[in-house]
């Protein structure tokens, strides 16, 4: 950031600031998505509980064909939330990345004013790299979204 005589500490720390609050948004993303994470996590280990209570009555008498059928419908629905699961943990981890840079950003902010050189080609890109890994964040996000409308979707069609 190239220091003029007139740059106040009021300009300085408005700069340094403009990342902050995209790290608060990145807070806010992350806050939902972690919330997300735990009930996908959860509901893979409420299937994987009902197989294995599936696969202790095969000990005691054959399964049925409707229990059949319930183990194959658990075994898509394991797969496609282990699916989602790593969309959710894609979108965890640019989110986390882009904090990561948004907090760079602020400190080479500073550091160009207290250093008085001039990085700012650097600290636009590293602002731009957060926001990239923001859109990524969001994407993965949505793609999750889609992918647990089909299984639901799924859900209810094999029990109709």
């Amino acid at each position: 950031m190239l220091i003029t005589e007139r740059t106040t500490a009021l300009q300085i720390i408005q700069l340094m600031l403009a990342p902050a609050v995209m790290i608060s948004a990145c807070g806010l993303l992350l806050l939902g998505i972690n919330n997300k994470y735990s009930l996908v996590v959860n509901r893979i280990r409420l299937l994987n509980e009902e197989k294995r209570r599936l696969f202790l009555r095969v000990g005691e008498n054959p399964l049925s064909t409707e229990d059949n059928v319930r183990l194959e419908s658990i075994a898509i629905q394991i797969q496609k939330l282990i699916f989602r699961v790593r969309l959710v943990r894609n979108s965890v981890l640019s989110y986390t990345a882009a904090v990561a840079l948004f907090v760079v950003t602020s400190f080479l902010l500073g550091y160009s004013f207290f250093a008085n050189i001039n990085i700012d080609i650097l600290i636009i890109i590293v602002f731009l790299a957060g926001m990239t890994l923001v859109l990524l964040g969001v994407t993965f996000a949505g793609w999750e979204t889609y992918k647990g409308y089909e299984i639901i979707d799924y859900e209810v069609k094999a029990h109709e």
